[in-house]
């Protein structure tokens, strides 16, 4: 920490090895000294990256298996930081257990995460969520809960998860709480932050992976992704390329228009980045990202005595395309480091529902419609700069000051088109409205959102043992919103123009004791903030108070402990918090199918965190976790409902996951890696209104995984859901019927496959 470097790797020199260190050495003489006679070799790959490694493996000696309890390094809070001296609630899951249990995206990695729980929606239109701090189970103007970050650079606001596959990953980090401080809005509830693995200018690597799998009763499954490292200019710069695709079977089934396993998925995407070593000091990383992902039609049911079957008149296809282009600069001043880092994100998502027979539609014609599409799409293009200061060298005091800068356009047109004829054609997920469709609403809507904050944050070390930090983040946001709404009768053709600016400041305090032999008590303050917004969408004029909607923030109050026991062996942190969210918004559908967000009042919410692991030295790991919550509401805004339901909409007040691994050597150099997950999610409500009984079930997702390891390759076998359960994970899937018809999302069935892949 005090030379600013990241240690990659340091699970290869296994459990027990402890030493230090004191002096004055180069990079290299300090490697040299702390690793003499330990099992494990070094390399430098940059001015601030080392990784260590295994020594070549002698003949007939099998590759130890990886801890899974291990020394941790990450970058959380914007600086390198050992895992267990954070006052906070921090996980990891590093690369190479994202690989071993199968964790393909964000959905795959939740059970492995205390407290991070996903909406099934379906890819791609999914809302991420961390200790049951929802603000409902949909997506509209309301800023996400958590933020989602790609390396160094934000890639949300308020649209769904981009559900990017991981691969090529070397490690996913969750930061739980209200994270204001240091990153701003949309960190309300924590910050989701995926680092990939960088050029490495010392060495050609590559690896391909495949996987095909059969879903019971369903379509056959596929995916195929791989990676190649590539050194430049003799070891000072590399390159490194990822390309991946999978195309997930459907399940299901619609009657109406006679097509079986209509939800299937595709997802196609890669990534390239480019790392220069400029000088000893300085390194500069480019990077970009693209993804497409294409749902062919929504994943929830409707018909009770049909398990599996709907009966909708449309096809509702969805699309998430996502790119990013990103560029990071870091280097040494002498009294501080830095890091700057600039971004865009292009991001385009859209959907179409089946708004047939519902009293929507019947309201443009007397004589009923057969047919009714509505379309809502989203176009957003965001700038991002952050320039991050943080203090170098050995003392009681760390400091990090940083200034953040972005502007985003927003376009959302949205549309709905009836067909008031008889033998209505059967419309394909492709399919465009027809010449004789009327389109009945339109809506125009463009947003231009800039913000900008300046942040710090300060610890002292001011006795033995004893810390404190103090942190703020000082913003400023300006919102302009310009829509135009035309239809026919009974819609009220009209134009919105508003204009909305929030500042304030978001601070935080927190207070640890680590003792000498390494365990860590704390206790945390921090804040959170969302700014308000615009409502537009409506056939009729909005009613004033409900034109715009106002900021919310939440106050964290939290006390927690964290170390490591049983000769480092066993690893354990457990948190209790007390929330105050005041003004909580949420993403509501008003009778007509159509979003606003409101400011539904006030609660508080009182929770309890754990998670442990445990490694025995004959290669058996376990790891688990679990997060109850109690929620209560303090205000109704009345404006928004009388009264409030019991608990926050999409948040069960309990949750968890276990994962076990065994690492067997065999002959040959071969390991047998056995590996079994489980997560349990249990019953909530899907809205605030206590007269709507849609709600899922208590949900258990299961997974059992065999594999032979060798040095170069794997093969192995797996089974989801083995036990076939079909519970409701999300009770939601059509606003226009919502309510009306109940809405089952089940798991999906069994399914078994086969994963092959190499590196070398």
């Amino acid at each position: 920490m005090q030379a600013n470097i990241s240690l990659l790797g340091v699970s290869s020199c296994g459990a027990g090895g402890q030493t230090g260190l004191s002096g004055d050495y180069s990079l290299a003489e300090a490697l040299t000294r702390v690793l003499a006679g330990a099992p494990c070799t070094w390399r430098i790959v940059d001015a601030q990256t080392v990784r260590i490694m295994a020594p070549a493996p002698v003949e007939h000696s099998p590759p130890p298996p990886a801890a899974l309890v291990t020394e941790v390094l990450v970058t959380a809070r914007k600086r390198p930081e050992r895992l267990d001296t954070l006052p906070a609630g921090v996980s990891v899951i590093s690369g190479e257990q994202l690989f071993a249990t199968h964790a393909g995206d964000v959905r795959d990695t939740a059970g492995q995460l205390v407290g991070v729980l996903m909406t099934n929606l379906g890819p791609g239109r999914d809302k991420l969520m961390m200790r049951g701090l929802s603000d409902g189970a949909f997506t509209g103007r309301a800023r996400s809960t958590v933020s989602t970050y790609l390396n160094d650079a934000p890639i949300n606001y308020n649209a769904p998860d981009p559900d990017l596959r991981l691969t090529d990953v070397e490690r996913v980090e969750t930061v739980r709480g209200p994270q204001g401080a240091l990153y701003g809005s949309g960190a309300l509830a924590g910050v989701y932050r995926i680092v990939t693995n960088k050029p490495d200018p010392e060495r050609l690597a590559a690896g391909l992976q495949t996987t095909a799998a059969n879903t019971l009763g369903g379509s056959p499954s596929y995916e195929g992704d791989g990676y190649l490292n590539l050194p430049l200019a003799e070891g000072r710069a590399a390159a490194r390329l990822v390309a991946y695709y999978d195309d997930q079977g459907g399940y299901l089934d619609n009657v109406s228009l006679r097509l079986s396993n209509v939800d299937s998925t595709s997802r196609v995407g890669g990534r390239a980045a480019l790392g220069v070593a400029l000088g000893d000091r300085w390194t500069l990383d480019l990077a970009a990202a693209v993804q497409r992902l294409n749902s062919r039609d929504t994943q929830y049911t409707t018909l009770l005595n049909s398990p599996g079957q709907r009966a909708n008149q449309v096809r509702e296809a969805s699309n998430n395309d996502f790119a990013q282009a990103a560029v990071s600069l870091r280097g040494e001043l002498g009294w501080a480091d830095l890091t700057a880092s600039t971004s865009y994100v292009h991001h385009d998502y859209a959907s179409l529902y089946d708004a047939t027979a519902t009293p929507t539609t019947d309201r443009f014609s007397e004589t009923g419609v057969d047919l009714g599409i509505f379309s809502e799409a989203a176009r957003i293009r965001r700038v991002v700069q952050d320039v991050v200061l943080t203090s170098t060298g050995a003392g009681d005091v760390d400091w990090l000051a940083g200034i953040y800068g972005s502007v985003s356009q927003e376009r959302t047109p949205s549309s709905l088109d009836i067909l008031v004829t008889a033998a209505t054609p059967a419309l394909t997920a492709a399919a465009k409205p027809a010449a004789n469709l009327t389109r009945v609403y339109n809506e125009e809507r463009r947003d231009h959102l800039r913000e900008i904050a300046v942040y710090g944050e300060g610890t002292w070390r001011f006795a033995s043992g004893w810390s404190a930090s103090a942190g703020a983040r000082a913003f400023d946001s300006e919102l302009t919103v310009r829509s135009t709404i035309v239809g026919a009768p009974p819609t009220q053709p009209r134009d919105v123009a508003e204009g909305r600016s929030f500042s304030g400041v978001s601070s935080k305090l927190s207070v640890q004791y680590e003792f000498a032999s390494g365990p860590l008590v704390y206790g945390l303050f921090s804040e959170g903030f969302r700014p308000g917004g615009v409502n537009s969408a409506n056939f009729f004029a909005v009613k004033p108070q409900r034109t715009t909607f106002e900021p919310d923030k939440l106050q964290n109050f939290e006390i927690g402990a964290k170390g490591r026991f049983l000769d480092r062996r066993l690893v354990v942190r457990v948190a209790t918090f007390f929330d105050l969210w005041t003004n909580i918004q949420s993403d509501q559908y008003r009778n007509s199918g159509l979003a606003y967000t409101a400011n539904v009042g006030d609660a508080e919410i009182r929770g309890l965190e754990a998670e442990a692991a445990y490694e025995w030295p004959f290669g058996l790991s376990l790891q688990a976790n679990a997060l109850f919550t109690t929620p209560r509401f303090t205000r109704t805004n009345t404006d928004f409902a009388n009264q409030l339901g019991s608990g926050l909409p999409g948040a069960p007040r309990a949750s968890g996951g276990l994962l076990a691994r065994y690492d067997r050597p065999l002959p040959a150099d071969l390991t047998l890696r056995l590996v079994g997950q489980a997560s349990i999610v249990g019953p909530a409500r899907l809205t605030f209104d206590p007269a709507l009984s849609a709600r899922t079930d208590t949900v258990i997702d299961a997974e059992l995984l065999a594999e032979i390891v060798a040095r170069r390759w794997s093969a192995g076998v797996f089974v989801t859901n083995p036990a076939d359960s079909s519970s409701n994970t999300f009770a939601y899937g059509n606003p226009f019927t919502f309510g009306q018809v109940r809405q089952v999302t089940p798991q999906r069935p069994r399914t078994a496959g086969v994963r092959l892949a190499t590196a070398f």
